[in-house]
């Protein structure tokens, strides 16, 4: 049938009724359709937070949810969940005719954001001045209550001490262990507009632990070294854990252009009762180059004595007592530097991310 002015058929009820939730075009217009208890509800089918497709979400009681980030709506009104009722997406009126659904194309309520505090990692990248500042993030695992010797950390340790001793500089030292944070839900993966700066965990979480890394990384530090031992010929499964939520900083490459890590520089230590140095080494090169940082010659150590050797302890003997290692620590943290230093004293010209833009248009 056609449809009234000012109003679209949106099809016939008997097939819409049979899905709680779904999407539909009114006009140009994508809106949240539900049914529940006989009674047809339309709201706006983008959610108030960063647009994502209500539509597309589920329905909990008489709130639509947003599959990106789980913001409530009421499924009439299109008012937030309680306690944020204001904050609300706009409404529209329907009606059925002659077995099928119209929707009126002008919606009865308008759109309402309340207005949020600022996130605290949410604010300006320029660099402060003052002398270089250094940052350790340690990943290997193990129970804080009862801690034993790492080699990767404590050689993390020794280029710390150095960048103190020798360079006068300021340093910081994570212990990812020591952080309570939620793994990556994968926001990315439902739309590139889903992951959000700062992390929407983050945003929702006060206590995230991964504030520290944030902070540390884009704001504080100008040289990073990150310490892991190899497990199963891998980084860490904290290393992971750390790099999957780190994808809130990449994707502000791919959405804007907008570089968080901008003229800093990393290295790495990795070490080891099994091989595979040089995976666990190229992937962490690999990562934290696609977030922007840059390496200078020589950019990791490791030690391994191989797949046959279990003797452990022998190993922890070893890098306690080896000279060369803590040496080649410190000589690490000098070349983090140096470069550093050359970075500042510069102003390194814009490149864009090779190989990633065109795609993207094609797309």
């Amino acid at each position: 049938m056609m449809s009234e002015s000012g109003w679209c058929d949106v099809g016939a009820v008997t097939e819409l009724m049979l899905r709680p939730l779904q999407q539909v075009l009114v006009g140009r217009t994508k809106v949240a359709l539900s049914f529940k208890d006989g009674v047809f509800g339309v709201i706006h089918g983008a959610c108030n937070h960063v647009g994502g497709p209500l539509g597309q979400g589920t329905l909990a009681g008489d709130y639509v949810v947003c599959p990106w980030h789980a913001w409530k709506f009421h499924r009439i009104t299109g008012e937030g969940e309680p306690g944020y009722e204001a904050d609300c997406v706009p409404r529209f009126e329907c009606k059925t005719v002659d077995g099928r659904l119209l929707v009126r194309e002008a919606p009865l309520t308008q759109r309402n954001k309340l207005p949020h505090a600022k996130h605290p990692l949410d604010r300006d990248t320029t660099r402060a001045a003052g002398p270089l500042r250094v940052l350790g993030i340690s990943t290997t695992a193990m129970d804080t209550k009862n801690p034993r010797y790492s080699t990767s950390e404590a050689l993390l340790e020794t280029a710390l001490a150095h960048a103190g001793s020798r360079h006068g500089l300021e340093t910081r030292l994570i212990k990812l262990r020591e952080l309570t944070f939620r793994a990556c839900e994968g926001y990315y993966s439902k739309s590139a507009q889903a992951c959000t700066w700062p992390c929407t965990i983050s945003q929702q979480d006060p206590a995230d632990g991964m504030h520290a890394v944030y902070d540390g990384l884009v704001y504080w530090a100008d040289v990073i070294l990150v310490a892991t031992p190899i497990r199963w010929g891998v980084a860490s499964s904290l290393y992971f854990k750390m790099a999957e939520r780190l994808n809130t900083v990449q994707n502000q490459i791919t959405l804007k252009d907008r570089v968080l890590l901008k003229d800093k520089v990393a290295g790495f230590i990795v070490t080891g009762g099994q091989d595979n140095i040089q995976a666990v080494a190229g992937q962490m090169m690999l990562f934290f180059g696609e977030l922007g940082l840059q390496f200078p010659q020589f950019p990791f150590i490791a030690h391994s004595r191989g797949w046959t050797s279990e003797d452990m302890e022998r190993n922890v003997e070893m890098v306690q007592k080896s000279t060369e290692l803590h040496e080649g620590a410190q000589a690490l943290l000098d070349r983090c530097v140096d470069l550093s230093q050359r970075l500042q004293a510069s102003a390194p010209p814009a490149f864009q991310r090779g190989g990633r833009k065109a795609s993207q248009r094609s797309h």
